[in-house]
């Protein structure tokens, strides 16, 4: 049995086995609103009604989808309202519809027949995909037939559960699925949505038998084979220690691979609070420490450019980076963004063109070409870049300076105003135009070896929409994305993760740029007459003046 079909089985019979199992800146947010993923303080555990004596069919079909709020026992209060007969078919963990529950139709055509118009916000799938659907409609069907005792149940109804977007965050959380880059120096998250209460087997079933969601599937690979199996398919949580059982076949691999295992393990369960996670085969433990992991984070001093030079700025004194500061300067700057042994940057400069800098002072033309966005450096040194107003035009150029043309780049987009390599180089995320609308789109990157080649087949993810087109585009951290997008007179600064809603704010008046910051609370943003500001709590406070650059980090040295 292959892993995809491994997985459909495990999707398909997890719902039985898991009742076994253990406002921003100075003038306020704009469209803040209560967000699917925005979490709670505390945890929820609904009760749902039970299915009241004489309810009508409208009344039963209403219980039934908010009973879908009720995990426990696998949806068991659901299963009330429906007929003996599909009571253990109907299938809750096929996935989530999230919709504006006030806006909610329920209309019945002809007795036994009731229909549910539903104005839908998002969807998760049966992985724990999220993808937004900007308020469409949607049309539920259900059958009802009345029993032996006279009350109506329902004897056809769709898979899967419908949650409000105000209850949803309070059923479901973000969790992140881990698996390496095809280097294996970076774990790359996979963003899920699990209910709360089944968290940790969603997640470690996802890990050992499960795919990548398939916008990332070729850019990213698995320690685990297709021959190893979670077994049994629960994980025992005691102490904040994860029991993960594996099928036998975990016995004949080798070390590093037991090690890899264990470390997309830790970091995946790591997202659901679990301390630590043991690997077994039957009563046998795998003895085995966590292969080791490049990180992705970034300094906490703001890298910038100033008339005193470029570097890393704390206070009013400017560190500058050996060799690379000077080679940075010499091409006078529009943007930066640095590698992550800070020996290269990839730089724009006035005349627009994209060029690749190295510490040792010396540089390429990696694009002249007329209309480039501000260019991405990836961490194997290419430099990324395309223009503007012809996103399948993006292209990158390493240490020989060959242009390589990047297949299948974004699809369908009319404009590509912000763009930028993720630090783990797997993904690539960029601020597109559609049809006039402006939005977040992510792909995977596909490498032969090191080298880029395409992004990943079929269409990119679409994360979210904007107000207005991007400025500026970065990495905030591995599974959230920064905008500042011009909405009129205004500047929002948004914070986009990879699966869920985005979080807007007004930002600072004129901004232009931003970057990530350590903690991700600090993100700065630079203004148009070169100041920066700092986040802090409920509010934009500049922190320096005279900022020409705000340039952006791909990691730090090891």
């Amino acid at each position: 049995m292959t892993r995809r079909m491994l997985a459909a089985a495990i999707a398909a019979t997890l719902a039985l086995l898991l009742a076994a199992c253990a406002s921003l800146p100075t003038s306020g947010p704009v469209n803040r609103g209560l967000v699917p993923e925005e979490e709670s303080e505390a945890p929820f555990a609904f009760v749902p009604a039970r299915p009241q004596p004489g309810a009508t069919p409208e009344e039963i079909v209403d219980g039934f989808l908010r009973a879908g709020t009720g995990v426990t026992d696998n949806w068991l209060r659901a299963r009330e309202y429906l007929a003996p007969s599909i009571r253990e078919q109907w299938r809750p963990s096929a996935g989530v519809t999230v919709d504006v529950s006030v806006d909610r139709v329920i209309g019945s055509n002809d007795e036994g027949r009731v229909s549910v118009r539903l104005v839908t916000v998002a969807s998760v799938d049966a992985q724990g995909a999220y993808e937004p659907s900007d308020q469409s409609t949607a049309t539920l069907d259900f059958e009802l037939a009345q029993q032996a005792d006279g009350e109506w149940r329902i004897t056809a109804a769709p898979d899967g559960i419908v949650l409000g977007r105000d209850v949803f965050p309070r059923v479901f959380h973000r969790y992140s699925v881990m698996f390496f880059d095809p280097t294996w120096t970076y774990l790359v998250p996979d963003t899920r949505w699990y209910p709360t209460a089944y968290a940790v087997v969603r997640i470690a079933a996802a890990v050992v038998d499960g795919v990548p969601t398939p916008w990332l599937s070729e850019s990213v690979v698995s320690a685990f084979p297709e021959s190893v199996q979670l077994e049994p398919a629960s994980v025992p949580l005691s102490g904040g220690v994860a029991q993960v059982g594996l099928s036998t076949n975990a016995l004949a691999l080798d070390t590093t691979t037991h090690s890899r295992m264990q470390a997309q393990l830790d970091a995946s369960l790591a997202t659901a609070g679990v301390a630590s996670v043991e690997m077994s085969v039957g009563s046998a433990p795998i003895d085995v420490t966590a292969a080791p992991t490049r990180s992705t984070r970034v300094s906490g001093p703001p890298l910038v450019l100033t008339e005193a030079g470029f570097g890393f700025l704390s206070g009013e004194e400017l560190t500058e980076i050996p060799g690379l500061s000077d080679a940075v300067v010499a091409q006078s700057p529009t943007a930066v963004q640095v590698a992550p042994e800070r020996d290269l940057a990839a730089v724009r400069r006035p005349d627009g063109a994209a060029v690749r800098v190295e510490a040792s002072g010396a540089w390429i033309l990696a694009d002249a070409r007329a209309g480039l966005a501000s260019p991405s450096i990836d961490p194997h040194g290419y430099v990324w870049s395309a223009i503007v107003d012809d996103p399948a035009s993006l292209q990158a150029v390493g240490d020989d300076g060959e242009a390589i043309a990047i297949a299948d780049a974004w699809p369908g987009a009319a404009r590509i105003t912000a763009f930028s390599v993720s630090r783990d180089g797997a993904r690539i995320a960029a601020a597109v135009s559609v049809g006039g609308e402006h939005e977040v789109w992510v792909a995977g990157v596909v490498r032969d070896g090191q080298v880029p080649v395409r992004l990943g087949e079929g269409d990119p993810l679409m994360l979210g929409s904007l107000a207005g087109e991007a400025l500026s585009l970065t990495w905030l951290d591995d599974t959230t994305i920064g905008v500042v997008a011009r909405t009129g007179d205004d500047r929002v600064v948004v914070e986009q993760p990879t699966g869920g809603s985005a979080t807007s704010y007004i930002g600072p008046p004129d901004a232009v740029s931003l970057a990530a910051a350590n903690p991700l609370s600090n993100l700065r943003v630079r203004s148009a007459d070169d100041a920066m500001f700092v986040r802090r709590g409920t509010n934009w406070t500049e922190s320096a003046t005279g900022v020409l650059v705000l340039a952006t980090q791909q990691g730090a040295p090891q």
